[in-house]
C-alpha cells in the first residue's frame, strides 16, 4: 500500500477503523478476531445496520503502532469473506 499514515499520525495513536459487511451474527465476531491478532486488547464494536437491515458498519477503536501496522490490519479485515469496505 502506498499510503501517507506516517506523514498524518503521531504514532501510536487510536485510529477508529470502520468496517462495512453483509449482516452477519459472526462478522463482529471475526473482525474482533482479526483485531486481537494485531493488537491484543478489549474491544467493544459499535454495530450500525443499514436502513434495510442487510449490511452492518462496524466500528473499532484500536491503538496503531505504526503505517505498517494500520496497513496491515486494513489489508486482514479486508480479507474476511463478509467484509465489503473498510475505512
Amino acid at each position: 500500500m502506498n499510503t501517507k499514515f506516517d506523514e498524518l499520525l503521531d504514532f501510536p495513536c487510536d485510529f477508529t477503523f470502520r468496517v462495512m459487511g453483509v449482516a452477519s451474527e459472526n462478522l463482529p465476531d471475526e473482525i474482533i478476531s482479526v483485531v486481537q491478532k494485531y493488537a491484543p486488547g478489549d474491544y467493544s464494536p459499535e454495530i450500525k445496520p443499514s436502513s434495510k437491515g442487510n449490511y452492518w458498519s462496524i466500528s473499532v477503536s484500536v491503538v496503531v503502532t505504526s503505517k505498517h501496522h494500520v496497513e496491515t490490519l486494513y489489508r486482514s479485515l479486508s480479507d474476511i469473506e463478509e467484509v465489503r469496505y473498510v475505512l
